[in-house]
């Protein structure tokens, strides 16, 4: 079916193709009843505007972009994800905008992405994820002038608007509750040391353990994979003097501990507690069901989503940041993988 144009709209009002043009775009030039006209036979023939014609003239493309550096597979599994993506295109939909997602292998390919989109008009702005230390996407995303969303903690975000929740706060209630359960030795199965999130929560780690008299944590940083957890849970639980509590910083890998934790004889709580981070429905339909920090990650992604579009509307570029948006900290959600350690020790 071919896709109709500004002339088809002409020719079927009798009208020319500037005046479809001033109508269209709401500028003087034509009556109110030849503009309500043209409308409703554009409307009628289903015509869109171009997204390379709005670009062409300065207008907005309506399409925000979102570049995630992950494995093709990967962001199809992991429920994290699929909550925070549906819960921008909620927002964006209400907005009458749309969402272009592109998974890209590394950053240098995702900072190829940003600069095409930005130089063919594509996107109005981006939303970044999992921000790090000395991140090199933020000066480029500054350098290109491209409005642009941090989902990340303020730190990592340079000259951007950061959409973020403390960790901390999730971090000392898991700890709070296994030593208050009896665990002394704890241990942490985390995402890639350059990750912003992953720092802060290993120091939030630390520094709480100290502050409950626990010996320090045992923490183990892997790729967020089933495989990578299931791997790092192997090696502590084979270790001498193996923890009796562990926390995970997904819900994938908490689930493929409790496999391990199956192969090694382990019954969980009674030998092995373990949290995860993020709560899902992963977390709910294995057993037993895993105690896990939740917060509303839909509503995450719709406030990044609200915050970029607030930026693109008040035509604020990256590089002059606006106010963060600071959203409630996850808080643990006790369910049946958390217990008192074997033998009350």
């Amino acid at each position: 079916m071919k896709r109709p144009t500004i002339a088809d709209i002409a020719r079927q009002a009798g009208v020319s193709k500037v005046a479809v043009s001033y109508a269209l775009n709401g500028q003087p030039g034509v009556s109110d009843r030849t503009r309500a006209s043209i409308r409703r036979i554009a409307a009628e023939l289903g015509w869109r505007p171009s997204s390379a014609a709005r670009a062409l003239t300065g207008s907005r493309a309506g399409v925000v972009g979102l570049a995630m550096c992950r494995p093709a597979g990967f962001p199809g599994v992991e429920p994290f994800f699929m909550e925070l993506i549906s819960g921008i295109e909620a927002v964006l939909a209400e907005r009458d905008n749309a969402l272009m997602l592109q998974i890209v292998p590394d950053h240098e390919r995702e900072t190829e992405v940003y600069h095409r989109w930005w130089g063919e008009g594509r996107v109005d702005g981006v939303i970044v994820l999992d921000p790090h230390h000395e991140d090199p996407r933020i000066p480029v995303l500054e350098g290109l002038r491209l409005p642009a969303v941090v989902v990340g903690h303020p730190s990592a975000a340079g000259g951007l608007t950061a959409v973020w929740s403390d960790d901390s706060v999730g971090v000392r209630e898991a700890v709070r509750h296994l030593a208050g359960a009896g665990h002394r030795r704890l241990a942490r199965v985390a995402g890639p040391t350059r990750l912003t999130h992953t720092a802060l929560r290993d120091g939030a780690l630390r520094e709480t353990c100290a502050e409950l008299g626990l010996p320090a944590p045992r923490i183990t940083h892997t790729d967020h994979t089933g495989e990578g957890g299931a791997d790092a849970t192997r090696a502590l639980l084979t270790a001498p003097d193996r923890p009796t509590a562990i926390v995970f910083d997904n819900d994938i890998m908490a689930v493929a501990c409790l496999s391990v934790a199956a192969e090694l004889g382990l019954s969980i709580p009674a030998d092995l507690s373990v949290i995860a981070w993020d709560d899902s429905p992963l977390t709910r339909v294995v057993r037993p069901a895993l105690t896990a920090l939740g917060r509303d990650i839909a509503a995450y992604g719709g406030r990044a989503a609200t915050a970029l579009l607030t930026v693109i509307e008040e035509g604020r570029p990256a590089g002059e940041p606006g106010v963060g948006v600071e959203e409630p900290p996850a808080r643990l959600i006790p369910r049946g993988s958390t217990g008192p350690p074997p033998g009350g020790v």
